[in-house]
């Protein structure tokens, strides 16, 4: 399983967030893949930082909710975020590339495999 770093998960909320301002902590940890808690570390952090903010709404449940608005700083560092997101994928994906490849090139016909001595 690969590890999710704190810029990404900033990126992967603030992203979240843009198409679907009214989830839940607990929907946006679980559309995430990542822990309730971290997305309450993650929200505080974007809200002090002015880049999020909060807004009570009524649900049709008839409970207070809240929905979690980006500022024009929020885009701003989503827009920072996504670049610095798909450079760090696309260097992940040339290292995979090259190691498929290499893994391709051990099993080409022709090669000895180390298994076929018997």
């Amino acid at each position: 399983m690969t590890k999710i770093v704190p810029e990404d998960v900033r990126f992967r909320v603030l992203r979240v967030l843009q198409d679907s301002p009214d989830l839940s902590q607990r929907q946006i940890a679980s559309a995430l893949g990542v822990s309730l808690g971290a997305v309450n570390y993650c929200l505080r952090a974007l809200i002090e930082k002015g880049q999020v903010k909060v807004r009570n709404f009524q649900s049709s449940s008839s409970k207070i909710r809240y929905a979690y608005i980006l500022t024009p700083r929020g885009v701003r560092e989503k827009s920072r975020l996504t670049g610095a997101f798909l450079a760090r994928k696309m260097a992940e994906y040339e290292v995979l590339k090259a190691e498929i490849e290499s893994l391709e090139a051990e099993l080409a016909p022709g090669k000895t495999r180390g298994t076929d001595a018997g």
